[in-house]
């Protein structure tokens, strides 16, 4: 370009040079190519691994290798019992059985709700049996009910330990873990999840000003929140006993146990995933585990990000039958369901024991109610060494059961002493520690010394399982007479107790 331009007369002038902004020279980068690459790849690398710390933190997998046999303060002392199996091979990888107990207590503080869950993680299965409240238990106190071994020993870690014991015993192997659950937590986790859909199988309609109580739901499909939830749940009947489950606590059970299928399928879905600090809140006030919130969230994601589905989900119930049985403490009969002993070691060596070996019914201890009333474990050791033998019971006893309540006195009942097993408030002078009172024309043969053929006698002088039925010997309905009890025919003043072969009335209310 010139720097001169031609004027109008001709003649040219001088253009100043416009000068144009000096620009930097472009700074060449330091990083090659490849030095780029690996500084990009270090990034995601950085971050893939906080987010595996995190992920890490928050779901943590149970080692069973590393967990004592028994967590508790102390060692389960089996005594004389059988002690059930703790290890061995397992069927899979990641195969564990936790014992779960829900705690009401505004209802007297019983563990009525007792499930043995058996989580097949690395097969996506699931198999949770109910064991019912009434279930009859080898102790050795009076009431044999497995819901009252809680309150006996006093709660806490002793009540634990004891209920962990008997179910243990009852199935034949220690589960892996622990949880108890207070109810509340129930309605809370329905509440944090959005409400749960479920078909009400009848209204329901009860009152309870003791335990701030007003349940009044209609039957039918429908929305429930936190609170409906746990009046459907709890319910058992209505307050006059007159409506209300037909089976009592085994109808209850039957509702639970569809409730929560529903519950499990809404906390399957993945949105669930992102409530994780909400459900873990609930945990920490509601839960006590031996299992870290850590552990529960893994279940959590194994369930969901693992496949399963309702399809590998079963709730069972323990196979049971209704039997009565004479209280020496009330002077009444009881009702209990004893378990049906081939049915429910199919069900353990099938789906619930997470172990390769086969069980024999000798290594579980199941009770069965003999025709004359004695009572017998598959065994063949009973704890209460008295119950081994065919009560002594006044002619003019009622034969029709007596059920329990939560919390409540039965008409002709009195209050246990959870300390000793016996009435809070004696009847017929009795203190404490007498001997409960009998028809004084009738000779107990559970508290006069008997021979038994080998020397020995049954006033608690020698091992009471010397006089006992073998294992396999009785079975859960057994007929026969065990070895050592009262074989005689008793006079007019004693009758035997009734075979019940349906469930008892309507069982008491929540």
């Amino acid at each position: 370009m010139s720097d001169y331009r031609e004027t109008r007369n001709g003649g040219q002038k001088k253009l100043a040079r416009i000068k144009e902004p000096d620009r930097k020279a472009k700074r060449k980068s330091r990083l090659t190519g490849k030095q780029k690459i690996l500084l990009s790849v270090a990034i995601v690398l950085a971050v893939v691994l906080a987010v595996t710390l995190a992920y890490r933190a928050v779901f943590v997998k149970p080692e069973l290798s590393q967990k004592d046999p028994v967590s508790f303060v102390e060692e389960i002392d089996y005594g004389d019992g059988i002690r059930p199996r703790s290890d061995g091979e397992r069927k899979s990888k990641d195969y564990y059985t936790v014992l779960v107990m829900g705690r009401d207590t505004g209802g007297g503080g019983n563990t009525d709700t007792m499930m043995l869950a058996s989580y097949d993680v690395t097969n996506q299965k699931l198999t949770v049996m109910n064991i019912p409240r009434d279930t009859m238990v080898n102790v050795s106190w009076d009431i044999k009910r497995i819901n009252s071994v809680y309150n006996f020993y006093g709660g806490g870690d002793k009540g634990v330990q004891k209920v962990y014991q008997e179910v243990s015993q009852l199935v034949g192997f220690e589960p892996d873990y622990q949880v108890i659950v207070e109810w509340d937590a129930v309605g809370k986790l329905v509440d944090a999840i959005g409400g749960v859909y479920f078909d009400v199988p009848r209204n329901v309609n009860y009152d309870d000003p003791c335990q701030n109580l007003s349940i009044h739901i209609d039957k039918g499909y429908q929305l429930l929140d936190g609170e409906q939830a746990m009046g459907v749940i709890r319910y058992r009947h209505d307050n006059n006993m007159k409506y209300g489950y037909a089976n009592g606590d085994l109808g209850r059970i039957q509702t639970q146990q569809a409730f929560l299928k529903a519950v499990i399928q809404q906390l399957l879905q993945v949105k669930n995933v992102g409530k994780i600090s909400e459900f873990a809140k609930i945990f920490e006030e509601n839960v006590e585990t031996d299992l870290s919130v850590q552990n529960l969230f893994w279940f959590g994601k194994s369930a969901i990000m693992g496949g399963l589905t309702m399809d590998n989900v079963e709730f069972v119930t323990m196979p049971n039958t209704p039997k009565s049985c004479y209280s020496r403490v009330y002077h009444n009969y009881q009702s209990y369901v004893v378990p049906n002993a081939t049915e429910l070691l199919e069900l353990v060596n099938d789906k619930l024991s997470p172990f390769v070996e086969t069980f024999k019914l000798s290594d579980l201890d199941i009770m069965s109610v003999n025709s004359d009333g004695s009572v017998s474990s598959s065994t063949g050791h009973v704890e209460d060494s008295k119950a081994a033998f065919a009560p002594v019971i006044p002619s003019n006893t009622s034969t029709e059961p007596v059920e329990e309540e939560n919390g409540e006195t039965e008409p002709g009942e009195t209050d246990i002493d959870p300390e000793t097993g016996l009435p809070a408030t004696p009847e017929d002078g009795q203190t404490a520690t007498d001997p409960p009172v009998t028809d004084p024309s009738v000779t107990d043969p559970a508290t006069t010394p008997a021979t038994d053929g080998t020397g020995g006698t049954a006033d608690g002088t020698t091992d009471p399982s010397a006089t006992t039925p073998a294992a396999g010997e009785t079975g859960g309905d057994s007929s026969a007479t065990a070895p050592g009890t009262q074989t005689t025919t008793p006079d007019d003043s004693v009758i035997v107790p009734p075979e019940v072969t349906t469930a008892p009335d309507a069982a008491a209310g929540t």
